[in-house]
This record gives C-alpha cells, structure tokens and sequence, in this order.
C-alpha cells in the first residue's frame, strides 16, 4: 500500500478488500463488531432504525440479524459502502459530522472505532446524539488518549500487524472524560467501561497466522487503552 498521510481516509480504499478476509488486517474489527452488538437490545418497536455512523464494510451486520432494526450504514468511503451493501445493510454516502439522517430518526447509534478518527469531536458527538430519537441508546467503542494507548495501538501495534500501518493519529484519541461531557451537552448520559481483546484470539491471529482465530473483545476493569460507552438520550421513547 502507498505511503499516505496519518489517518487518510483514503487508505481505506486500497484495504477494501480486508473488510471480511478471514485473518486479515480488519480480523480485530470483527472482534469488536461482535462485541459492540452484545450491548445492542432487541429492537423495541416495530421499523425501529439502527444508524451505523462510519460503518466501514458492515461488520455489524451480521451480529444484528434477528433483532429488528432497520440497518442504515453511513460511511465516507465509496469502496467500503459498496461492501457493506453486499451484506444487507442499507448503504448511505455522508460524513459523520454531517449526518444525512433525519433528526430523531434512530433508536439506536452505533459508533465502533470512528471517534478516533474524527478531526472534529464536538460537531460529530453533536450529530450522533441528534439522529437519536428520545430515549434512544448510543453504543460505542474508542481508544483511550494516553501514552500506554499510543504505544500499544501505534507504537506495537504497527509494528506487529495488530492495526494497519498510519491507520491512526494518536493525536485523535479521546479520553472517556472528555466523551462523557460532550454527550452530555446533547442530553446523553453515557456510561463507560473498559475492553481488551483475549490473549488466545491474538495468539492465534498474529503468531499462529490462523484464519479462525476466534478471538473476542471481554469486558475489562481499565479503560486504559480500550473502551466501551453506551447511553441513552432523554426524554420519552414512545
């Protein structure tokens, strides 16, 4: 892959077809897609409407089937909708600080691995909590903003295979403080914990090179480098 700047959307172009390769540069994703859906409930109502904010390749989807919702994925990248397309969700072009969705329209947003990639933290926690209708539920997953994060998702994570190289810019990452008080300007009372992925699955994955690694995201009582959020918006859901 050509040399690109840190965090160049473009880069997702020429790792589209890592989305759902077995093993590949995206296995961790999976992991995460996985673990973000556990915190997803079953749709409440009918026609109820997930909005998967920088959806990527629609690693979500597959983790969703069965619970109801409506599956809207919006993503950046053409490359990267295409595929997400290819395995049900309802593909849409826009920016997550400007999301091309209806106010309220979402009962559940999903935002996995996108807010360390934002230039604009306020504007894009702003249009995530204005899709959500009241009393909708906000699940999401980052990295933490510290000199151990950027070690171990940069530094070594880089360096052996973990994350593609320049995929991050350690200089976007955000602290679970900093993520709680933005949300909570919008009327989201979001509630963090800690995640990490299991020792096994990176064995697997990284030093065995098995295509079924099997690895998974486990709760964990530090949110050092990895964490989870979920909250709710207030008011009524009916």
């Amino acid at each position: 892959m050509r040399s690109m700047p840190r965090n160049d959307p473009r880069q997702y172009d020429e790792l589209a077809d890592q989305w759902w390769r077995p093993g590949g540069g995206f296995e961790m994703l999976h992991w995460l897609a996985a673990a973000r859906a556990s915190l997803i409930p079953p749709a409440g109502r009918s026609g109820a409407v997930l909005v998967d904010a920088g959806c990527g390749g629609g690693l979500l989807a597959p983790h969703l089937a069965g619970k109801g919702y409506r599956h809207v994925g919006v993503d950046l990248r053409h490359h990267g909708l295409r595929v997400a397309a290819e395995h049900g969700l309802q593909a849409v072009n826009g920016d997550v600080t400007a999301l091309p969705i209806a106010t309220g329209a979402a009962d559940v947003v999903a935002a996995g691995e996108i807010l360390e990639h934002v230039t604009d933290l306020p504007s894009t926690v702003a249009e995530l909590s204005r899709v959500l209708r009241p009393g909708g539920l906000v699940v999401l997953d980052t990295v933490n903003d510290n000199a151990l994060s950027r070690f171990v998702t940069v530094t070594a994570g880089e360096r052996l295979g973990f994350a593609p190289p320049h995929l991050h810019d350690p200089a976007l990452f955000v602290r679970p403080r900093r993520l709680i008080t933005e949300f909570a300007r919008h009327g989201v009372r979001l509630e963090v914990r800690g995640a990490r992925p299991t020792l096994t699955g990176l064995f697997r994955w990284r030093v065995l090179r098995s295509e079924r690694a099997r690895g998974r995201i486990v709760p964990s009582g530090l949110t050092t480098v990895l964490y989870q959020g979920t909250g709710r918006k207030e008011g009524d859901r009916s």
